[in-house]
């Protein structure tokens, strides 16, 4: 949930560190800091609110040397303020840490700590970690960080310098993500990739329990052992504009309209001869698929609500019972998973801990793992036993756009192959799914232009303190999303209800004026769904309706429509989710939020 960043080079430390952290802001923004050695001290400046107010105080006053590690911090222990920032120290100030994630046994180290004569200042866990450092130092910076992780228990990834050896930057993970970059007299930490691109495409991925140690010249990774360990470098294949806003005014808009382009890099390396569906180096025989009695799709926020349409798609396609969980519930709850069931992870960074926690669960009880991720070398993506990349591309916004429609092309295609290896789904149905999928490029890219019918409707509706998203079926998934979108960026309450629910309880909210969002895209619910609409027009209710062209009896019957191109039932979740991201950024917008970065969020959630 944070983002770090460390420099040991010879150049100057500070601006690198700080134009990383801007690449990492989407992880944390509640507070920054750095800490840079020089002259035989370690200067450490942190401030609470937005990385400027650091980039602020900075250009007033330089902080020079070559050897530094920074933070963009989301809260989790202690209120955001200056004294909580990171990075922090030891009692003398000649160790310094930044920290993401979180040691759950960090009351406990902090009681002892503090009968051995320490002193704390913050109510973070991350200070106990300095002080730990300092307490097993004796000289040698690698010794007393590796005796200092034993004690620790929980994620983390940690970045750490010493005033005594100036000549090192150590760094340890253990499930939150950090990377190495590897340059030329110049080596880097970082929390992900965006950060170091402006510098180097080489990087090594951590595992959990390992240690780095980086001089200018040498990278040297160590097991949770100590023994040394040699890792094949990764080289970073996208380019720093990825990861820029490009002119837009916000990520989100970006990643909005970079959504035609992510859906054809998924689907097409994906489609062979004949509409041969090649699913990379999974290898799912139709022996295999005859031994799954049940798939589970497990998932949080966005990524879960794809697993929804992953459901409907693997049930209706292959005909496999399908259940999709919340992570953070599944595993607390004796699933029923065994050596019988596919177990589908979805996470676009590929490190989320409820996921990961969960992907462990079902592994550990004989569960086939496959993960659906967006980010080559993750965690999940290496726990897995086959991986499904979508690829979207770098998504910084917090609120996820081009990941979740790449996660239903994903979805689908696993659908698809595995309905037609075991004869569930005829060829004709097949081929006409695939080639109705191979137009969506060209019908995302004409539903993105539909922007300004939907920013005036956002100019009319910004106001509402209530919206609810009515749908059926599949309509009903993607009412989640469209819900999940508006209130996380615009803080408006909102509720996406199964149509048919409407009834037993949720009308009692519909007034006067209340914004209604119905989605009426699947041909043989229509009539039921025009009645849903009619209900509560009956009871005041202002209705935005989503529908397939030509479908021109819904005018009678919402206030305004955003029409969807023409196409098959099973596959409009991809296209009636555009409009629904457009009207929550235009809403956000109008009400002056700041869309990229919502309060109280971070992108990767890495913390349970």
């Amino acid at each position: 949930m944070c983002g770090i960043v460390g420099y040991i080079g010879r150049n100057e430390a500070t601006p690198i560190l700080i134009e990383g952290l801007e690449k990492l802001e989407y992880r944390g923004y509640d507070s920054a800091g750095v800490a840079v050695y020089n002259n035989d001290e370690i200067t450490v400046r942190k401030f609470k609110g937005r990385l400027k107010v650091l980039e602020e105080n900075l250009n007033v006053e330089p902080l020079k040397g070559t050897l530094g590690i920074g933070h963009t911090r989301w809260a989790t222990h202690g209120e955001p303020n200056d004294v909580n920032a990171h990075p922090h120290t030891n009692v003398k100030g000649d160790i310094a840490v930044v920290h993401n994630g979180i040691i759950e046994n960090y009351l406990k180290l902090k009681d002892w700590l503090i009968k051995e004569g320490k002193v704390f200042i913050s109510e973070t866990d991350t200070e106990v970690i300095a002080h730990l450092i300092d307490y097993y130092y004796e000289g040698n910076l690698v010794d007393a960080v590796q005796k200092a992780v034993r004690r620790m228990e929980g994620a983390y990834a940690i970045g750490v310098i010493s005033k005594k050896n100036p000549d090192k930057l150590v760094a340890v993970r253990k499930d939150s993500p950090l990377v190495v970059g590897v340059g030329e007299g110049e080596n880097f930490i970082a929390s992900d990739i965006p950060a170091l691109l402006k510098y180097t495409r080489k990087v090594y991925f951590l595992e959990d329990g390992e240690m780095v140690i980086l001089d200018e010249d040498n990278i040297q990774i160590l097991n949770e052992f100590g023994v040394e360990v040699k890792k094949e470098i990764f080289e970073v294949t996208w380019d720093v504009e990825s990861a820029e806003k490009g002119g837009y005014e916000h990520f989100m808009i970006k990643e909005i309209h970079e959504q035609p382009k992510a859906i054809k890099d998924t689907l097409s390396p994906r489609l062979g001869v004949n509409n041969e569906i090649e699913l990379d180096n999974i290898k799912l025989s139709k022996e295999d698929l005859e031994k799954i009695n049940k798939v589970v799709i497990v998932a949080c926020g966005t990524a879960y609500h794809a697993g929804l349409v992953g459901r409907y798609a693997i049930e209706k396609f292959a005909k496999i019972p399908v259940e999709t969980d919340v992570a953070s519930e599944f595993r607390y709850r004796d699933p029923f998973v065994d050596d019988k069931t596919l177990f589908i992870a979805v996470s676009q960074s590929g490190e989320t801990a409820d996921t990961l926690a969960a992907l462990r669960e079902a592994k550990g009880k004989g569960a086939r793992v496959l993960a659906v991720t967006n980010v080559v070398g993750s965690r999940i993506s290496r726990e897995a036993d086959d991986v499904f990349y979508t690829w979207a591309g770098p998504e910084i916004a917090v609120a996820s756009t081009k990941a979740y429609t790449t996660q239903l092309v994903a979805m689908y295609l696993i659908a698809l192959n595995m309905g037609i290896k075991k004869g569930t789904i005829s060829k004709e149905k097949y081929n006409e799914i695939l080639e109705e999928l191979k137009t969506y490029q060209q019908k995302v890219e004409k539903l993105v232009e539909t922007k300004e019918q939907i920013q005036e409707l956002a100019n009319r509706q910004f106001n509402n303190q209530n919206v609810f998203y009515i749908g059926r079926g599949i309509d009903d998934h993607v009412g989640k999303e469209g819900s999940l979108k508006l209130k996380e960026i615009s803080y408006i309450h909102s509720e996406a209800i199964a149509a048919g629910e409407l009834k037993h309880g949720t009308i009692a909210l519909i007034e006067q004026g209340t914004l209604v969002i119905a989605l009426a895209t699947q041909e043989h619910l229509f009539d039921k769904m025009l009645s849903n609409i009619k209900e509560v027009k009956a009871r005041g209710a202002y209705v935005i309706a989503v529908a397939k062209e030509g479908n021109e009896e819904i005018e009678e019957a919402a206030d305004a429509v955003i029409y969807i191109p023409n196409t098959l039932d099973e596959l409009t979740p991809i296209l009636s989710v555009i409009p629904l991201q457009l009207l929550a950024y235009y809403i956000a917008v109008t009400r002056g939020c700041d869309v990229d970065k919502p309060k109280n969020l971070a992108k990767s959630v890495t913390v349970e």
